[in-house]
């Protein structure tokens, strides 16, 4: 296993940092530990995972697993933080956050705009158990500043937001945070940490979907919780533990596989996103495009200070979205018809800006304006997979010149 400070590249950490060859086996490639408990030697071991230590053995699944913790160890690493929790999913971790830091009065700051799912769990659940939950465009820090109160425990931020890619200033967001006494939650899946790396800039958690870019190949779903040490551990006991939505040995063995060509991937990702990002620019049914990368993104000089790469996720809007959503299900050969995102295989999907609001965002008048201003009345989320990207803009051209 690497040491965390030692100065290794993200290519290397990705692919060594959390492993180490099987001790018994001596196999280079990590095992999976299928087992659901573990043979204890020290007999005063206790049954209750609360008495647990933090140099306590491997004793049942749901209190931890050697596959799982080798990814969570991987994942720290390349976030540049001191600890990570993984779970069954992005919204298994999400909410194992929220239920942790929250409780009945507290009062949730949440981007306008969010994954649908945790949109629709904040805005529905939450306040079912005496969560205040507030809505902000957290593009505006006046309007963060305002929201603020003295029962504010935590600010979730998701940047680029899922779907529009609206950028989050994490660096100012944090500052206006924690001089509050909140603490800042980042959505940092569409960035994965080759990207960006938000503890760095002042988060104190961030949070991905395990199933989008760190796995990378649409076959393991998984969630994941990472930053300090002490935070993680009581998160562990709590919500991991006692909620029980802990990801699996053989999801985790998935996940840690794809995370080893990450760093590759997301540069491969970034560039044929721009390639395409680009064509769709100049092609004369598409009305407008969104991608951090192109000078045209409200945001791309904060994109160019907070990214190392700008991603794959792009959005595009044509002149009849319904109707053209319709030609690509039918016609596309290379990109598929399917929600998700950050597999190695493009993916494409279309998203009506009012159900859009009437299911998931319900924002205010001025929230929805800022939203219409990315997404018009509907956008096409495109997330650019590994192929060549001449053929992706093919395949798109086929599409959208067609009836």
């Amino acid at each position: 296993m690497l040491n965390k400070n030692a100065k290794y590249g993200a290519q290397t950490r990705a692919i060594h940092a959390g492993e180490t060859p099987d001790p018994i086996t001596h196999a280079s490639a990590p095992s999976i530990a299928m087992s659901t408990t573990y043979v204890v030697s020290d007999a005063s071991a206790q049954f209750s995972a609360n008495a647990l230590g933090e140099e306590a053995p491997f004793v049942y699944c749901r209190w931890g697993n050697p596959t799982v913790r080798q990814l969570e160890l991987k994942l720290a690493d390349l976030e540049g933080a001191e600890a990570a929790v993984a779970f069954a999913s992005g919204m298994a971790a999400s909410t194992a956050l929220f239920l942790h830091r929250l409780k009945a009065g507290d009062h949730l700051i949440l981007s306008d705009v969010a994954y649908a799912g945790v949109a629709e769990l904040a805005r529905q659940t939450l306040p079912k158990l005496g969560i205040e939950v507030e809505p902000v465009d957290l593009t505006n820090l006046e309007a963060l500043k305002n929201a603020l109160r003295p029962t504010t425990k935590l600010v979730y931020a998701e940047t680029p937001a899922n779907p529009i890619l609206k950028l989050t200033d994490i660096r100012a967001v944090a500052e206006v945070a924690h001089a509050a006494g909140a603490e800042l939650a980042v959505d940092s899946t569409f960035a994965s940490p080759i990207a960006t790396r938000p503890i760095e800039l002042g988060a104190d958690v961030v949070v991905h979907s395990l199933t989008k870019y760190l796995s990378g190949h649409g076959d393991a779903v998984g969630g994941a919780l990472v930053g300090r040490a002490e935070p993680m551990r009581l998160l562990t006991q709590d919500a991991g533990i006692h909620l029980g939505g802990i990801l699996s040995p053989f999801n985790a063995w998935l996940t840690m596989r794809g995370m080893a060509t990450l760093p590759i991937r997301m540069r491969t990702h970034a560039e044929n996103a721009l390639h395409v990002a680009r064509f769709l620019e100049h092609h004369p049914r598409v009305t407008r495009v969104i991608y951090p990368g192109l000078e045209s993104h409200p945001q791309h000089e904060l994109a160019r200070r907070q990214m190392q790469v700008f991603s794959g996720m792009l959005t595009f809007q044509v002149g009849n979205g319904r109707a053209t959503a319709q030609r690509f299900a039918d016609q596309l050969e290379v990109i598929h018809y399917a929600v998700s995102l950050g597999h190695h295989r493009s993916l494409v999907f279309y998203l009506p800006t009012d159900e859009m609001q009437k299911n998931s965002f319900h924002l205010d008048e001025a929230q929805m304006r800022v939203y219409r201003e990315f997404a018009g009345d509907g956008i096409f989320r495109l997330s650019v997979g590994l192929e060549d990207a001449e053929d992706l803009c093919a395949d798109l051209d086929r599409g959208l010149r067609d009836g």
